[in-house]
């Protein structure tokens, strides 16, 4: 079956085209659902192993008749075609069931994070109007404290000992499972077991012939730039993303693993980690909680082929002392997205992977939740500095004044827009903004307006910017965040920096860096000095940082990025602490005035400006907040698993 993609017409700008090093311009789509792709894998080789949980490996023909008993018991639970059944997962086998069984009842997954808070929660369930939602045990309390709030009938709880061998399952209850409070008896609950039982006494159709331009996920954007979107992607747009990414990498072979360590809830976790191989015949190694040590112990221990992830997580392995002497020739593609990769982060990579005999170099790719995840990505053939690479087939991008609209010269900086197969159907519930976010070009095409910014050299290769939301606007000038980033990451003294800005009266903003130094370098005056020294070097007068603050970590998000939110809450929380202390100090008293004397101060005063301004009362509002944390010596890729040592 073959789902074709017009051609793009001829006044659509390609010149990447001679840059693919034998990537193809177009394919032919599959002509099916996400689960057809992946039923077609084990027609053809049922006796592959399609993905290992804690040791555990599960054929495709086990997965599919996993994904057909979970079908009928949805089925039988009363779930129809067009229905949102919400999954709360870490990566593992159940998750992967269930979102499958929905797509072959015709149904829409409604990805959320199993850590996100109550109220999220309950907002996701609502905005999605599930009735039908899985998680584990030990998020039970949650959605039970929220559920008469919401549309909620049936709750599927699963838990992690349910897919562990019988010598890690009984390590894992007297662990991490005592941890775990006891579901009372009665609970309205349906667990996993009763949950797989109830799809025997299903006995008519449950399978629903649906198209591959048909609604059957949802994704909800980052909180990294505004308020939480449900986003709608279809069949074809995960199953044109599994092929793309293929095409993209020749090496590719069947049974090749990928480290699935970035989680089911994330575009670049669901769409390249596992779609992406369980359509194409690939292997995971589903990783339900991350550590760096949890990562490296998998990565040699299965010799994978692939591993995908932010910069966070490969910063983290840097600093592993067990990856020392490790032989990394297995490895045929490292991907970095989600997140600006420092030029100087992807050297120090290069670099590792070069000492440890690999002999790839770290491929940065870039993309939208609004494309699923990755929508270009560097050739393997073809690295140039600070690049995130060319469109995958069938995807066009271009660069355009902010303003007017209009395609900018190559090398001109301007909005990134994106369009390709993997385009979204819609925001959920919000059609104001779908069409603000979609517009059908003069050229006939359907482009993403991003709010991205950068720029295309002569090649079609793609440089990265920044986005336009978190642009600093200081004395009139405009400062991206990230160009200061990768200044400060080029200095032998920091291990990572990350640039907010802070209001000011008279720039409107000013920049304000946080560093996290290199191993032994210690944080006092003397390196401050040295860094600002570096700056005014390197940066220009109306960007430069007015003060650096040293910290242990950065925070992060969920799924590893650097919470640079967090850090200008901080950072306005500080002011407005400092504004009402000013505030609450009692007022000297002022001295007697003499009779026939003027205060002069006060004369003065009457022909003088204040020089202070008002400090905003208010942080950034809680919708736009990201959930982040540090962790000391670890960065966490937080899913909602459990680890279990081996």
């Amino acid at each position: 079956m073959k789902f074709e993609i017009p051609a793009a017409p001829v006044r659509v700008k390609t010149p990447w085209e001679g840059h693919l090093g034998g990537v193809p311009m177009h394919l032919d789509y599959f002509a099916g659902t996400m689960f057809e792709a992946v039923e077609a894998v084990a027609r053809k080789n049922p006796r592959a192993v399609a993905f290992d949980f804690m040791g555990r490996g599960q054929t495709y023909s086990h997965l599919v008749e996993m994904v057909h008993s979970c079908a009928r018991s949805l089925r039988t639970l009363g779930v129809r075609e067009g229905d949102r059944v919400t999954i709360a997962m870490p990566n593992c086998p159940q998750a992967i069931y269930m979102f499958y069984a929905v797509n072959l009842i015709g149904g829409i997954a409604n990805m959320i994070h199993p850590l996100s808070a109550e109220k999220e929660i309950e907002f996701y369930l609502c905005e999605s109007g599930s009735v039908t939602a899985i998680t584990l045990d030990q998020f039970y309390g949650k959605f039970e404290r929220i559920r008469q709030n919401t549309p909620l009938v049936n709750i599927v709880i699963a838990s992690i000992k349910d897919e562990l061998s019988n010598p890690l399952r009984t390590g894992y209850m007297l662990t991490e499972g005592r941890k775990i409070a006891k579901i009372p008896d009665d609970a309205p609950i349906i667990r996993w077991k009763e949950f797989i039982r109830l799809g025997k006494s299903c006995f008519y159709n449950y399978r629903v012939k649906r198209k591959p331009t048909d609604p059957a996920v949802i994704l909800y954007s980052g909180g990294t730039t505004g308020t939480t979107k449900g986003i709608v992607l279809t069949n074809l747009n995960f199953n044109a993303l599994g092929q793309q990414v293929i095409a993209a990498n020749p090496m590719f072979r069947p049974g090749d693993t990928m480290l699935a360590a970035m989680p089911l809830f994330h575009g670049f976790g669901l769409g390249v980690c596992i779609h992406t191989m369980l359509s194409q015949g690939g292997r995971c190694i589903l990783v339900p909680r991350f550590t760096a040590k949890s990562y490296a112990k998998l990565l040699i221990k299965y010799r994978c082929n692939f591993i995908a992830g932010v910069p966070t997580l490969y910063e983290a392995l840097l600093r592993l002392s067990t990856m020392n002497g490790t032989d990394l020739s297995c490895l045929k593609g490292v991907f970095s997205g989600g997140d600006s990769l420092s030029v100087e982060l992807k050297k120090k990579l290069d670099r590792f992977l070069y000492d440890h005999k690999s002999v790839i170099q770290v491929r940065e790719g870039y993309g939208t939740t609004e494309t699923v995840t990755a929508c270009c990505l560097t050739p393997p053939h073809m690295f140039k500095e600070g690049s995130i690479g060319v469109p995958f087939p069938d995807t066009y991008i271009k660069i355009v004044n902010r303003e007017s609209g209009e395609e900018l010269p190559y090398g001109e900086e301007g909005e990134i827009l994106l369009a390709g197969p993997t385009v979204m159907k819609e925001y959920m519930n919000h059609p104001d903004e779908t069409a603000e976010t979609l517009r059908v070009g003069d050229d006939g095409l359907t482009w993403v307006h991003t709010g991205d910014l950068g720029m295309m050299d002569t090649e079609g290769f793609v440089y990265f910017r920044g986005r336009a939301k978190r642009m600093i606007i200081t004395s009139g000038y405009n400062v991206y965040p990230g160009q200061i980033e990768n200044i400060l990451d080029a200095h032998e003294y920091v291990q990572m920096s990350c640039v907010i800005g802070v209001p000011d009266p008279y720039k409107m903003q000013k920049v304000k860096a946080f560093v996290k130094l290199a191993a032994g370098v210690p944080a006092n005056d003397e390196t401050k000095q040295v860094l600002l020294a570096y700056c005014r070097k390197n940066i220009a007068k109306y960007a430069m940082p007015y003060d650096i603050e040293f910290r242990d970590d950065m925070p992060k998000t969920l799924v590893g990025k650097v919470a640079y939110r967090m850090l200008e809450e901080e950072e306005m929380a500080r002011i407005a602490a400092s504004a009402n202390a000013v505030a609450a100090a009692p007022a000297p008293a002022a001295e007697p005035i003499e009779k026939g004397k003027k205060d002069k101060k006060s004369e003065k005063g009457k022909h003088r400006s204040s020089d202070k301004a008002a400090v905003p009362e208010h942080s950034p509002e809680a919708s736009d907040r990201e959930t982040a944390h540090t962790d000391g010596e670890t960065t966490h890729i937080e899913n909602g698993g459990a680890e279990v040592e081996k």
